[in-house]
């Protein structure tokens, strides 16, 4: 009997395969050879007939080169920092998208020479915050606190609050980042209570700023008092006003987040904020405040290590300028629409035990914490939660009292069709 492995095509012979070349072309020859030297492994072992050893090389190519998955949120939590935080709006992707060939980031069409890198983001960044005097953009707001340290405080003192000495994730420690950069930590009043008074008794002449965090993922309730932001700023020196979650401007909905335009009439001198929170653009650090100072920063030479590129200008620029982000869209969407959705899905899934529920939504990603968003849901059986985990696309829910709960605030209406779906081949 002739040994039937010998049947088992050649990788060359199935690599040129139409259906394979074409998937080459796209996620890339070595990502294809890798499965298909996998599927021939298999088809040795006799586990896949060889005439079949293409068609399981395309089952199991992936949908792209990228190991990240499209993922339909429905957990309730609007920037969930595990799922990649604020979801991009069409007109960010699209920006993105038409960024990703050569662009005119840091050159003037007009002239031909050199231009400002970015323009047009901080245009309409600074448009969004029109008390800042200026404004610049770094990766993260980590790298914005970083930079101010660097630029403001290096060898010198920063006075903070024992109650905003706070860690950020991941086990990364506002204090630690700060003494990273060669500045020392002064830390006045306790933990829940901390005075104007404690501040001014602080600032000496190795008094770089004064720098006030935002307590953005945790609350401390009960007998506690802080200093406002209008009392720290006549202090006479620098006041550097870490707000967080990143809104530009007072929200209705959210009366106790701070926000960039609050903080800089207040008297800061600089505030930093996340691009990628309530903002709902990508992962940026946003820096605000008088011009002078923020010049000071931007020229820093730390400044360039700490630059976004410009898929994120482009990202950040059409968030400003665009459309509703969806973050916003979700914090904003009326609670009848979400039950009305809610009722029609779980109406068309009551034979896998699916109802129409109540459910509490979060805002998420390190902002206004303890605020609830009355929301609704679909509820099914405990044993969905891992199933549609697993599913493709991915849909992740939360598991409360044995169901699994698919809370409509963080899926846009677009997505309900492709959520029923999910259910369904996980029924």
């Amino acid at each position: 009997m002739p040994d039937p492995r010998r049947a088992i095509p050649r990788t060359d012979a199935v690599l040129a395969e139409p259906r394979i070349a074409k998937a080459a072309g796209t996620l890339g020859r070595d990502l294809v050879k890798a499965v298909v030297n996998d599927v021939q492994r298999a088809a040795r072992a006799g586990e896949i007939a060889p005439e079949a050893v293409a068609d399981a090389v395309l089952e199991r190519l992936p949908a792209s080169a990228s190991s990240l998955r499209p993922v339909l949120n429905a957990t309730g939590v609007v920037v969930h920092t595990n799922l990649g935080r604020a979801p991009l709006s069409a007109a960010a992707l699209e920006a993105v998208t038409a960024a990703g060939g050569a662009t005119d980031v840091e050159f003037d069409l007009a002239t031909g020479d050199r231009a400002r890198r970015g323009r047009g983001a901080l245009a309409a960044l600074q448009a969004a915050v029109p008390d800042a005097g200026a404004v610049h953009v770094v990766n993260n707001n980590a790298a914005a606190l970083l930079l101010c340290a660097l630029a403001l405080a290096p060898g010198r003192e920063i006075v903070v609050s024992r109650g905003e000495l706070v860690e950020i994730g991941d086990g990364f420690r506002i204090p630690d980042l700060l003494e990273s950069a060669g500045a020392r930590l002064r830390e006045v009043g306790t933990t829940n209570r901390t005075s104007v008074r404690d501040y001014a008794a602080a600032i000496g002449p190795d008094t770089g700023f004064v720098l006030k965090v935002h307590p953005s993922n945790y609350r401390v309730i009960g007998f506690t008092a802080e200093a406002e932001l209008g009392e720290l700023a006549g202090l006479g020196v620098p006041l550097v006003a870490d707000i967080g979650s990143g809104l530009p401007a007072p929200h209705p909905l959210l009366p106790g987040e701070p926000d960039a335009a609050s903080a800089l009439r207040a008297g800061a001198t600089v505030v930093t904020a996340s691009g990628d929170k309530l903002l709902g653009g990508p992962q940026a650090g946003l820096l605000f405040g008088e011009k002078d100072v923020v010049e000071r920063l931007r020229r820093h030479p730390a400044a360039r290590a700490l630059r976004v590129d410009k898929l994120t200008l482009a990202a950040l620029e059409a968030t400003l300028r665009g459309p509703v982000p969806p973050v916003r869209a979700a914090l904003e969407a009326s609670v009848e629409d979400l039950r009305r959705r809610a009722d029609t899905l779980a109406g068309s899934l009551r034979d896998f035990g699916a109802e129409a529920v109540a459910s509490t939504a979060a805002v998420g990603g390190g902002g206004a914490p303890g605020v609830e968003l009355p929301s609704a849901a679909v509820s099914l059986p405990a044993r969905f939660a891992a199933a549609l985990r697993t599913g493709d696309p991915p849909v992740v829910g939360r598991v409360v009292r044995d169901r699994c709960l698919l809370d409509l605030r963080t899926v846009r209406p677009e997505e309900d069709a492709q959520l029923r779906e999910a259910v369904r081949r996980c029924g």
